[in-house]
């Protein structure tokens, strides 16, 4: 993909700015109307989600006190996957987004929610809440496009350094929570931060490496510990638990934002968004998994991640029942919403890291100018052709 605004034909160029904001409006409307109808159902479904998983949770490790026993290491190893995974997607995930704030439960609460998971959940709704929502898809503002180590779009430079993306990616997936700790963390951004920006990142770093430790200790000490003599098959159950979550909430974070036809912004085409814009974008920054009920569950609905990007703190339950009517506006004004089946997705986003690994004339050329202004200090002229232009819909 490249942004938006360098494409030949813009696939907003026939909306007209009435046209955006009426669709601001519409959508508006239906977040009010899921709003003003939250009640008890939506409490009684998240409340179900969380006393399911916690049964599968204990259930699993219960057999696993027996994991000499090949059966039951499998049933329970299974069971524990599952249960991670719904704990990090449908509940710790959406619960840090506020979407179960308006039941003033303190322990169903986006300000009291601590997942399992070694990103402490403060860092998280930093970086995902405050900074990937507002900033979704803008080239330079939003950080989650490769997430510091990858190139998944045209505009973002390319170094020989990017060759080995896919290696990257494939051990990213792997250790996926601890790549998301350190990357809340800012690393990357250290080598010209100030003295007060790298005293505070060592103080964030301290607690993630608490939490790193409350995790390991859990995991891979107390849990194994009290299965006795089946200490070893119960170790492995945890960190196979765990990478299975990990390869999973990989996956589905790459479906919703890397496959082919999701859309990347300029900086400068954000610069006095309206609210009917800033709807546009997630519109367009954004794809859908399709499945079943249970593959929606399982992937915290995030499966419905257009709808997810539009409404981030509304019930993750009800993303199902506005997805027809958001599809229907996309219809209405003209727009592709881009969905499809789960390997599909995958096969696309994996594409897209590849691809862009490899340099192609067009990078080569932009590196080398990039070396000579450095040389030089001089700016060299951009083609018109290339030049970086507001993004405006036009009658």
């Amino acid at each position: 993909m490249t942004a938006i605004q360098h494409k030949p034909v813009s696939p907003v160029a026939h909306l007209t700015p009435e046209d955006v904001e009426e669709l601001g409006r519409l959508l508006d409307e239906i977040r009010e109307e899921v709003v003003s109808s939250r009640g008890a159902r939506d409490a009684e479904y998240i409340r179900k989600v969380i006393k399911t998983q916690r049964r599968l949770e204990l259930g699993s490790r219960a057999v696993l006190l027996a994991s000499l026993f090949p059966p039951a290491w499998v049933v329970g190893t299974i069971g524990l996957s599952i249960a991670k995974i719904l704990e990090n997607m449908e509940i710790g995930h959406n619960v840090m987004h506020g979407q179960w704030d308006w039941m003033r439960d303190p322990k169903i609460h986006s300000t009291t929610w601590e997942w399992d998971n070694v990103t402490p959940s403060e860092h998280w709704k930093h970086s995902h809440n405050e900074l990937h929502h507002t900033w979704t898809n803008v080239l330079g503002k939003d950080n989650d496009l490769g997430y510091g180590i990858m190139r998944v779009d045209e505009d973002q430079p390319w170094s020989p350094a990017l060759l080995g993306q896919p290696f990257y990616n494939f051990l990213n997936m792997l250790v996926f929570e601890y790549g998301i700790a350190a990357y809340d963390l800012e690393l990357f951004a250290l080598g010209k931060a100030s003295a007060e920006k790298k005293a505070a990142t060592w103080a964030k770093g301290k607690q993630v490496l608490r939490k790193v430790r409350k995790q390991v200790l859990r995991d891979y000490v107390l849990h194994p510990a009290l299965s006795g003599p089946s200490f070893v098959p119960t170790l492995a159950a945890n960190a196979v638990a765990n990478l299975v979550r990990n390869v999973w909430t990989h996956s589905v974070i790459m479906c919703g934002h890397f496959p082919s036809g999701v859309e990347t912004f300029t900086r400068k085409s954000i610069e006095g968004e309206t609210r009917g814009e800033w709807y546009l974008r997630q519109m367009l920054g954004s794809a859908n998994i399709t499945g079943g009920r249970f593959m929606h569950v399982m992937t915290g609905n995030l499966s419905y991640q257009i709808e997810h990007h539009l409404y981030p703190d509304l019930p993750s339950n009800r993303y199902a029942e506005v997805a027809p009517r958001v599809q229907e506006l996309f219809e209405r004004y003209g727009l592709t919403y881009v969905s499809g089946p789960l390997p599909k997705q995958v096969a696309s986003a994996w594409w897209k890291v590849i691809r862009l690994s490899v340099p192609t004339k067009a990078d080569l050329d932009k590196r080398r100018a990039r070396k000579a202004r450095r040389a030089t200090g001089r700016r060299p002229a951009v083609p018109a052709q290339q030049q970086e232009t507001v993004l405006e819909p036009v009658a």
